[in-house]
Formats: structure tokens, sequence, C-alpha cells
């Protein structure tokens, strides 16, 4: 499948700490403002739950990998809460068609809860590498990270991973992605016209 103008658009959980600027950044994709996109949403606290429960109890990468799943699935009903036109969707393809048609389609990664041969099981992926897998998946031009924190330019997913920006596995999931990959803060999601 390929999408021309089609873009996915990581949002990191971190951005809950500014819920205005968490808020303006929704609405400025439901109108328009980065052309068609789906919104990857990342774990936020929820994963950040995960991390420390698996640290108490012990349970593999593996059911860990699978409830941050369900943490970025929880976030994507937090986003869709904030804006009214953002709607959740499960599959790729339903998502990218949302898109074409104007819709903001928001990423719930269930459909990824029984694996994938090409989807490490552990902290070496979260919802960063996930937004580069959805991009390959559905043939989007451009796969954009929107952080809290700020994003060197010119920097590329090795050096993103090596920085902390980003989880391990970012490189390898880069190299299978053909389109354009950008890391921005917030501020620069271009504002609704």
């Amino acid at each position: 499948m390929s999408a021309p103008g089609l873009r996915v658009v990581k949002l990191g959980g971190s951005l809950l700490g500014d819920r205005e600027r968490l808020r303006a950044t929704l609405a400025a994709l439901a109108a328009g403002a980065e052309g068609p996109c789906i919104v990857v949403p990342g774990g936020g606290p929820f994963a950040d739950a995960v991390r420390r429960a698996q640290g108490a109890l012990a349970f593999d990468d593996a059911l860990a990998h699978r409830l941050a799943l369900d943490a970025m699935g929880r976030m994507a009903e937090v986003l869709s809460a904030l804006e009214p036109a953002a709607a959740i969707v499960r599959e790729p393809a339903e998502a990218a068609r949302r898109a074409a048609a104007g819709a903001l389609p928001v990423w719930d990664p269930a459909g990824l809860r029984a694996g994938r041969p090409d989807i490490p099981e552990s902290w070496s992926v979260t919802s960063d590498s996930l937004a580069l897998w959805l991009a390959a998946e559905v043939g989007a031009a451009a796969c954009i990270l929107v952080k809290a924190a700020p994003c060197p330019p010119g920097a590329g997913p090795a050096e993103l991973a090596r920085l902390g920006l980003v989880d391990a596995a970012f490189p390898d999931f880069a190299a299978r992605y053909g389109g354009r990959i950008e890391l921005r803060g917030a501020e620069r999601v271009r504002e609704a016209a």
C-alpha cells in the first residue's frame, strides 16, 4: 500500500505535561495542518506504570511489551477524548483510508498484541519504532515524531537512539522505512490556517 502525502504523526506521552500544547497540536492536526495523517500515541504515564510494575513483579519483556501496547491504546482513548475530530482505529489500512478521507484517526496498536516476527517484544521497541512500522505498513510519505524534549537538527536515527530521544530499535525500523523521518518539538507542528 502506498499513500502519497500521508503522514504518521507520533505524539509523545511526555506531551501530557503541557495540556494546552497537546490540545493545540491535536487541533492543528485535525484542521489539516500536516495534511492527511494518522496519529500514533505514546504510552505516557500508562507505559510508565508498566515499567514500574515490571520492576516490582519481574515479569518478562514479552508481557511488558503487550502491556505497553495496551498503554498506547489507553493514550489513544485520551487523545480521542481531547480532540472531538479524532477517532480510534485499530487496523492500519482502515487508519490510512480514514486519513485520506479527511478524518483524524488515532491508532490503537491492539492488533499487535498477538505478536509479529518483525517486531521484537522488548523495551527496545517503543511507540517511536511502532510509528515507523505503521508508516511503512501504510506507505506513508513521512513519519513525524513530536516530542516534548528539544530535538537536535540533522541527527540521524542512530544518533537519536544514542541520545535516548528514541528507542534502541529505531535505527533498524528506520532502515526498513523508505519515507522521510522528522523529529520536532510540539511547537513546530504547523498552526492551523
